[in-house]
């Protein structure tokens, strides 16, 4: 396990731009962590590094997924946060995104149930965790693995 700490939004975002680098087609993000920990801020750096133009990245909590495909790889950002759980969960097609040629990053993941293959589950085996803690005001930990 990885751990990172950062000072600031930007410092987040700037994370997320260099973590990136090291993903591939088909690689699923698996984010957790209290409602306003840097999920989302994360997520935007990541949209830059995958070179999605005008990356203007915000949380998909309404419309569960939103698709940025002008990167060098599309880019998934998938939202569970409204959702009660696998049981909702299920049946929403999302496996489509996380099994498909892009980079899905799923907030609030979760609720997905565990790997595919377990009860309800969704993710797959090989998803990159990471989770994101409250360490002051605008002080976050983020553990990746």
């Amino acid at each position: 396990m990885e751990v990172f700490t950062t000072n600031s939004p930007e410092e987040t975002e700037e994370l997320g731009k260099r973590f990136a680098s090291g993903l591939g087609k088909g690689s699923v993000v698996a984010l957790t962590g209290e409602l306003g920990a840097g999920k989302t801020q994360f997520t935007r750096g990541i949209a830059a590094g995958l070179g999605v133009k005008g990356y203007h990245v915000k949380s998909p909590s309404f419309t569960i997924v939103r698709v940025y495909g002008d990167g060098r790889l599309p880019l998934y950002h998938i939202d569970l946060y409204r959702l009660k759980g696998a049981s909702e969960i299920n049946g929403l097609g999302l496996e489509e995104y996380i099994y498909g040629d892009g980079v899905s990053v799923i907030e609030w993941a979760e609720k997905a149930g565990g790997p595919s293959g377990t009860a309800g589950g969704l993710l797959p085996e090989d998803a990159i965790t990471i989770r994101f803690f409250y360490e002051g005001e605008t002080k976050r930990r983020i553990e990746v693995g």
